[in-house]
């Protein structure tokens, strides 16, 4: 039977799949250790089971306007107003089933067949598939050579006439950086020299350590708040991946369009997960704070764990939850009589000592892998010393 090219294109997420593997593996009886799945492993916090259980008492199992429940909608206008002093009102919030429906659904209301987006490299895997779904060009800007801090000269080289926008994503999956104010005001003055659009996702900007400050591009330069759309949602900083609840705020002209694309696609999110998510947003400030600080402790614990590791290295994470290493000194090696010619075969080798990451390449950073810290310090600790021991047997 005939499949259609577009979905024929499409590659699996990468990191689904490994963490697919990992699964298939415990499912066997191996003791494997993933740290493959970008999904914090707390609970979510209380208000957000209290706010359900009230939704579903109260028989709020019905269909809901498209854009989401007026109430979530004012809730995240609130959130945007205390954290970045930015003034949005309900007609430019639409409530997706997950950021990643969101960011697809932001795409498809700009991108024509043909249309370029550009995406800073290293770049999580579906802003790539999704974009060709629509028939779109990805343009590619690494920042390997640069620290993974993108040189606004390299974006100013790569656009052309079919450029429509600009996708960004701080702190960054896979990475763990994030674009400083200057470079976020820089970027944002092409976006405005060339006419494009922004696309933000700041999905983990509550995820953020140390010293560092999250910006939003519309705080830094209030000029792009007419070209902006933000994607966010609960998933990462309240720990409710499951819920499937994700947002776009952008000029009220797009966001009704995407309205009614959304419409079309899925209809409302989940009402009794949107409930959910007012009470997290509402009363859980406290609980994000004590999940940051534990992310913080982790992330301490395994950048001290790695650096004392040969072969490899690595920046600091600034947020988020991944540590991007290079691996690139273990290709050539070999290990148990098998030469490692690259990062996907180096994630293939060492998962024969149990323990599963994410490759490089599905980032467009052949040479890295990406490894998570979204588990407990035990794991982490277990899971470092299997690698450590990987790396010394290498050869």
């Amino acid at each position: 039977m005939k499949l259609s090219q577009r979905i024929l294109r499409i590659k699996p997420s990468a990191t689904f799949a490994v963490d697919a593997k990992a699964k298939e593996l415990i499912s066997q009886g191996k003791d494997v250790i993933s740290f493959g799945a970008g999904e914090p492993d707390f609970v979510s916090p209380p208000a957000a089971f209290k706010y359900a259980q009230e939704a579903m008492k109260k028989g709020e199992t019905h269909y809901t306007p498209t854009p989401g429940i007026i109430e979530l909608r004012n809730e995240i206008c609130n959130y945007y107003q205390k954290n970045f002093n930015l003034d949005y009102k309900p007609n430019q919030v639409v409530v997706g089933s997950g950021a990643k429906p969101c960011i697809y659904e932001a795409l498809a209301a700009i991108v024509d067949p043909g249309d370029e987006v550009i995406l800073l490299a290293p770049t999580w895997v579906s802003y790539i598939e999704q974009i060709q779904l629509l028939d779109g060009k990805v343009t590619v800007v690494y920042t390997q050579d640069s620290g993974f801090v993108p040189l606004v000269e390299k974006i100013e080289e790569v656009i052309t006439d079919k450029t429509v926008a600009i996708l960004l994503n701080s702190p960054s999956n896979p990475t763990g950086m994030m674009l400083d104010e200057q470079t976020i005001k820089s970027i944002g003055e092409l976006a405005i020299k060339y006419n494009l659009w922004v696309i933000w996702d700041e999905i983990y900007e509550q995820l953020v350590y140390g010293e560092e400050k999250h910006y939003n591009c519309v705080q830094v330069l209030p000029e792009l708040i007419s070209r902006t759309i933000i994607i966010n949602g609960v998933s990462k900083g309240y720990a409710m991946t499951g819920w499937r609840i994700g947002y776009i705020i952008g000029p009220q002209e797009v966001a009704s369009k995407i309205n009614a694309f959304q419409s079309h696609l899925t209809s409302n999110p989940c009402s009794i997960a949107q409930w959910a998510a007012v009470g997290a947003m509402r009363e859980s400030d406290e609980d994000v704070e004590v999940m940051r600080g534990e992310f913080q402790a982790r992330r301490d614990l395994i950048c001290s764990l790695l650096r004392d590791m040969p072969h490899i290295t690595f920046p600091e994470p600034q947020g988020a939850f991944y540590v991007f290493v290079n691996v690139q000194g273990c290709v050539g090696k070999s290990f148990n009589g098998k030469v490692i010619e690259d990062d996907i075969s180096f994630c293939g080798a060492l998962l024969e000592d149990l323990v599963a990451v994410v490759p490089g390449s599905a980032f467009f950073a052949p040479g890295y892998i990406r490894v998570s810290y979204a588990s407990s310090p035990e794991v982490i600790k277990e899971g470092m010393r299997r690698l450590k021991t990987f790396l010394e047997k290498l050869v």
